[in-house]
């Protein structure tokens, strides 16, 4: 099976330019291919993932990836999937974002001996002189094309700022930048970038008379068609200080029935044999699957010894008694105690179980919450610091477990 042949089976591709090209380049190893980061977080999520094994499998192939840090398009903000506008960081947010950025991706991508090259676009986007850029680029795009655009489209009833409009421009200029000066003759990116990276190929043929391509990712939803890699409304990030690898772990383990195996497909690097094999599981050979992709998940992005760890936590929490010692752990200060108490609420809040006050009360009042095995039915339940001594099993939903102690 070749790498592109792989590719479909997978259900990663979602649009193409000219598959017949982008077939023959990606099988030979001939792509310098890039995808593009923009730096709005201190660490990339669980929303990456699609684009990180991606750029890894193309890799493995002889494909060499430019992995493109967006420290110009940052300061724009893509409107892609958003209803309202991004908030605009400082350069010193980007460029400290940009950082925690790179030491994620050595996980993923080899950049030793030339195999890939990690570029900033703030190297050329910051430099550009307005009216210079307009007489140069802005002539090749039409302002009707562009607002049909789907990106354009669902923000226009809300508003879309010129700041925004100009996002399309950028990232068209990147591509045709990357293809002038590094010999990168294809991009690929999430499916709702289509519209941008096509502004890209038609930016390179107008002004080079050359053809460039485009690859669209499909997007990773669950069966109700919603993006996956958040939890309680928050994102799952790959930092461990932000979402830890146990949490990380249950995530995926968790995942619906539904989802599993489409999660196996597009995320693990497990043979297409295998995978097969596993498309027959039923019941509960379905809850070993999601144990299988969590495990494989984990261990790509926290590595082989985190992976276990959590492997085993998940099989003590959910079998011989709630007691493992890689559980994630809050440890209360005296600052956390009012009085010698404190209340449920705020140990949601401390632990990072609920993102707020507000949200912690809702999770309470409807049931979800429990502790000892018992459901916690008031918003006022608090705890003396006595009951932290030997270690306190809080349980959020039906399979997230967290211990606090003193």
């Amino acid at each position: 099976m070749t790498i592109y042949d792989e590719l479909v089976a997978r259900g990663l591709i979602a649009q193409v330019t000219d598959e017949n090209e982008i077939k023959t380049m990606i099988n030979c190893g001939k792509a310098t291919f890039y995808i593009g980061f923009d730096c709005t977080a201190d660490s990339l999520t669980a929303g990456h993932f699609m684009a990180l094994t991606l750029m890894k499998r193309l890799q493995m192939a002889g494909n060499k990836p430019i992995v493109l840090i967006g420290g110009g398009t940052t300061m724009i903000g893509d409107p892609s999937g958003r209803t309202d506008m991004r908030k605009i960081l400082t350069i010193e947010d980007i460029n400290h974002n940009a950082e925690c950025f790179k030491r994620q991706m050595e996980r993923f991508i080899d950049f030793s001996d030339g195999k890939a090259l990690m570029i900033n676009n703030a190297d050329w986007l910051l430099k550009l002189n307005y009216i210079d850029l307009l007489r140069e680029v802005g002539a090749c795009f039409s302002v009707n094309n562009m607002l049909r655009a789907e990106c354009y489209k669902q923000r226009m009833e809300k508003g879309l700022s010129f700041l925004e409009f100009n996002y399309m421009i950028m990232q068209s200029y990147d591509f045709y930048y990357l293809f002038k000066n590094y010999g990168c003759n294809m991009q690929f990116g999430g499916d709702d970038q289509w519209s941008n990276m096509l502004g890209g190929t038609e930016l390179i043929r107008k002004k080079l008379g050359k053809d460039a391509h485009a690859m669209t990712i499909t997007l990773l939803t669950d069966s109700q068609g919603r993006k996956m890699g958040k939890t309680a409304g928050n994102a799952v990030w790959l930092d461990p200080a932000k979402t830890s690898p146990y949490d990380f772990f249950q995530y995926w383990r968790n995942v619906d029935d539904s989802d599993v195996m489409k999660c196996i497909r597009m995320l693990t690097f497990l043979p297409m044999e295998q995978i097969e094999e596993m498309d027959k599981w039923q019941g509960s050979e379905l809850n070993k699957a999601k144990e299988i992709l969590a495990y494989e998940l984990t261990k790509l992005v926290h590595g082989e010894e985190e992976a276990k760890k959590s492997l085993d936590a998940a099989k003590a929490v959910f079998g011989a008694g709630q007691n493992s010692a890689d559980m994630p752990t809050t440890v209360l200060k005296d600052t956390d105690f009012n009085n010698g108490k404190i209340n449920i609420v705020d140990m949601l809040v401390i632990s990072s179980l609920a993102p707020s006050k507000g949200e912690a009360r809702r999770l309470v009042m409807q049931g979800g919450v429990s502790v000892k095995d018992e459901k916690v039915t008031s918003i006022d339940l608090t705890f003396e610091k006595e009951s932290f001594a030997d270690g306190l099993i809080l349980k959020k939903g039906k399979k997230i477990f967290h211990r606090f102690t003193l």
